[in-house]
């Protein structure tokens, strides 16, 4: 079989021996290429978009596209894309966002933010940490990257609680879901952690309306995507103290501009989209498998479902 490797071409010196690698441990014989002079002759393709305007239309032989990305709405823009589409699940990411994730409750938990915009001269201060025991953290959004790094966030102490789209009576966590769903979570949340794929059900789930629901003094997190926050109402709230800070790892337009309000807002922690980077080593294991599967005649993994966008 012929794969394409379709990513930028810094990627393919670490990609090309890994991908070779798993395939043989797999048994398969494959053809791994970056020539796309005759694309009726590829059977997949590995992809990370390095522009925006690729004709996918060509592929017309193509049983699947691997994505190296977890979220797939950007790829699902291009409408030359037909294929069948896998999103990428695999450890290493999930092992980078619950690191992120983590970090970034307790930069909030142990009010970080005040001690870096603390005067210089000052000393005296009237606050102390509470227990994580007694500080209740919300996921919005409960699926693999969400139930994953609740865990680890439960692990150390926290309550954790979470929002998602239906019902997940198996989550290792209280998941609750729809209008309400959402009303009782940011009611009972000290900090909201987002990691909501972009789709038109969830697209700014934070605005002024539900912002003014939420816990006074919450904290946010926000390394799902940009679309979910309707980045005006949250200024505001953060301006009036109903939310008490944020860290922000995604946004609407990116990179984000440096005249952006956010950057200089002191009460907004803004890191360049780094919460979770695919990993090579076990990318490669999972994109070889899941084409192994299609091969096999079996239904690949994290197929999209388009009408979800995720």
């Amino acid at each position: 079989m012929k794969i394409l490797f379709s990513a930028r071409d810094a990627l393919w010196p670490e990609y090309k021996p890994a991908l070779e690698a798993e395939f043989a441990r797999l048994n398969l014989s494959v053809e791994l290429t970056r020539d796309t002079s005759d694309p009726g002759s590829i059977d997949y393709i590995i992809y990370a978009p390095a522009r925006d305007d690729d004709d996918l239309s060509v592929y017309k032989n193509v049983r699947l596209i691997q994505s190296l990305w977890a979220g797939p709405d950007k790829l699902l823009k291009n409408p030359t894309l037909t294929q069948p589409l896998a999103r990428m699940v695999e450890p290493g990411m999930t092992q980078t966002m619950t690191e992120f994730v983590l970090g970034q409750v307790l930069y909030h938990h142990l009010h970080t933010q005040d001690f870096v915009t603390m005067p210089k001269d000052d000393w005296r201060w009237d606050w102390g940490p509470p227990l994580a025991n007694t500080r209740t953290v919300g996921f919005l959004g409960a699926g693999a990257l969400g139930t994953a790094c609740a865990a680890v966030v439960h692990q150390v102490g926290f309550i954790t609680i979470g929002w998602s789209r239906g019902p997940k009576p198996d989550a290792p966590m209280q998941v609750f879901h729809g209008a309400e769903g959402l009303k009782s979570v940011l009611e009972q949340s000290d900090i909201l952690v987002l990691l909501l794929p972009n789709t038109t059900a969830t697209e700014n789930v934070l605005n002024a309306e539900t912002l003014a629901l939420a816990k006074p003094g919450v904290a946010i997190v926000n390394a799902g995507r940009g679309e979910a926050i309707d980045d005006a109402a949250l200024l505001a709230a953060l301006d009036s103290g109903q939310v008490r800070s944020a860290t922000l790892d995604v946004f609407r337009q990116e990179p984000l501009p440096a005249n952006d309000p956010y950057r200089s807002h002191p009460r907004v922690l803004v890191t360049p989209h780094v919460a979770a980077e695919t990993q090579a080593a076990t990318a490669c294991v999972f994109a070889a498998e899941n084409i192994a599967r299609d091969a096999r005649g079996e239904t690949p993994l994290h197929l999209v479902d388009r009408s979800l966008n995720y």
